[in-house]
């Protein structure tokens, strides 16, 4: 007993530096993730009495608790959307999507998009939310209205200003920012994932997971780019004569911040941006991380324990030797 109650502790410990790291640590040593409730999606979708505390849905959206987020079903003229009740004011940020999109027919229509926008929960004819919006639209279009030499379904962000129209009869070819085909999204054997990264005013990155399990593809990586410092998180899809199912079957939405914020992570990270890399932060070489911070601390507290125990023994002996 007088072993058990400092083992105890100590295990304690060592589980909740575990799942610190589970949660918290990228594989970037200089970049921690923390996990956003109020902007993540998971079965069951809503609470016990069929709401959801985080988010707002309306149109046609259609969600089975078990299994998906329907946002327009494979049905002519539906629209659906869902919008975060608060708002994203996360400086830097990763949303990682499932969705699916798929359908019985050869022809089929029109596609889904992602928002963070200053509007929220209203019904529009543009991939079923509103046209003329302020902030970011990721248009995931799988339906070819006019844009000869483009291979279809076709990815691409707008950076509304409040005024601009989407350009619907050229599928928003004159405002698009940046774009990439992405045959074989539609219909997928796999789970179809969309991985957005953002970095306040350096970039934002867009990678498709549709090939095979963990290999993403590079959509695009704009430089420079602004979001809205308060915007709402939002998924909406319409169908028109021609229709799929458009389904969300989770958002897990992540905030980054940097460990170290002297001078030289500053310069590494604006340098590593410029340059269009995969990782947004060039990290510090330093052997202070927090890895070999809580080893340490670990294995100190297993020195305390045995020192400790031995003691106890000790002193037990000693106590029955005389």
């Amino acid at each position: 007993m007088l072993f058990a109650r400092p083992w105890t502790s100590l295990c304690l410990l060592a589980g909740s530096l575990r799942l610190s790291g589970a949660i918290g640590l990228t594989e970037h040593p200089d970049v921690k993730a923390i996990s956003l409730r109020t902007h993540s999606l998971e079965p069951p979708y809503l609470d016990s009495d069929m709401q959801s505390r985080w988010f707002d849905f309306g149109g046609d959206t259609i969600i089975r608790t078990d299994k998906y987020v329907r946002l327009a079903s494979d049905k002519p003229s539906r629209l659906g959307w869902i919008f975060s009740r608060v708002p994203l004011t996360a400086t830097n940020w990763e949303i990682i999507v499932e969705f699916k999109i798929h359908g019985q027919g050869n022809l089929y229509g029109d596609g889904f998009a992602m928002w963070l926008t200053k509007q929220r929960g209203q019904s529009g004819q543009v991939f079923g939310s509103v046209d003329k919006f302020e902030g970011l639209g990721v248009f995931f279009d799988t339906y070819k209205n006019n844009r000869p030499g483009t291979v279809f379904p076709y990815v691409m962000a707008m950076n509304g200003d409040g005024n601009t129209a989407y350009d619907k009869d050229n599928d928003g070819k004159a405002n698009e920012v940046a774009g990439c085909s992405a045959r074989g999204i539609r219909n997928a054997q796999i789970p179809t994932k969309a991985k957005f990264t953002y970095f306040q005013d350096k970039s934002l990155k867009l990678e498709l997971q549709y090939k095979a399990e963990d290999d993403w593809t590079e959509c695009f990586d704009i430089p420079n780019f602004k979001v809205p410092p308060v915007a709402y998180l939002g998924f909406s899809a319409e169908t028109g004569e021609l229709s799929d199912n458009h389904d969300i079957i989770s958002v897990k939405t992540l905030n980054l911040y940097q460990h170290n914020t002297g001078s030289n992570a500053a310069a590494a990270a604006a340098g590593s941006s410029s340059k269009g890399s995969s990782a947004p932060f060039t990290p510090k070489k330093s052997g202070g991380s927090w890895s070999w911070f809580f080893m340490k601390f670990v294995l100190f507290g297993l020195a305390v324990t045995g020192a400790y125990v031995g003691f106890t023994i000790y002193r037990t002996r000693q106590r029955d030797r005389f």
